[in-house]
């Protein structure tokens, strides 16, 4: 599903019930190259484009990637070996204006996204299927399943990924 919203350019999150896991752990191993190509070939000043109104730098999109799959596949570890932990939220829109968010290269993100999802996509594809009905308890949010997760952060790589492809498009490069 596509929408013209450009924050939501593959549409709103939208878990379902009995989610393709095999899928979603393919999604999160694929994103790292997906996201490595929706960049590939940017300049320093076009890496500085808002992907939308009021909306993050290509760049600042890049790395809160990073950023926020960091926090998951932290999560996910913390779900899988202790019972139902209480998770630190974090501000991602306070990250995304720090200085290594602003201003550092992309390939620095690109690189650890890649490392990341190697990780993260071994640790989901030796799950049972029991334990993806794991769960960690979010302060503002209340408890998430990892099949939830899983389903939110396949969702969450195209989705930006999406954004940067839409923006590509409309501003010609």
């Amino acid at each position: 599903m596509n929408s013209t919203d450009p924050r939501y350019p593959v549409g709103k999150f939208e878990p379902v019930s009995s989610p393709d896991r095999t899928a979603l752990i393919r999604e999160i191993a694929d994103a790292p190259g997906l996201l490595r190509e929706a960049v590939r070939g940017l300049t320093d000043q076009q890496l500085e484009t808002h992907y939308r109104e009021g909306g993050w730098t290509l760049r600042q999109v890049v790395h809160h990637v990073a950023d926020s799959h960091m926090q998951a596949y932290g999560r996910c570890k913390l779900a899988v070996t202790e019972e139902s932990p209480t998770i630190k939220p974090y501000h991602e829109n306070l990250w995304a204006e720090t200085p290594d968010a602003r201003r550092a290269p992309v390939e620095t993100s690109l690189v650890l996204i890649s490392a990341l999802h190697e990780r993260w996509t071994m640790l989901l594809s030796s799950l049972s299927p029991a334990d993806f009905s794991r769960t960690f308890r979010h302060p503002e949010y209340g408890t998430r399943e990892l099949s939830w997760v899983l389903q939110l952060y396949a969702w969450h790589g195209r989705h930006h990924t999406a954004q940067i492809t839409e923006c590509r498009r409309r501003n010609g490069f």
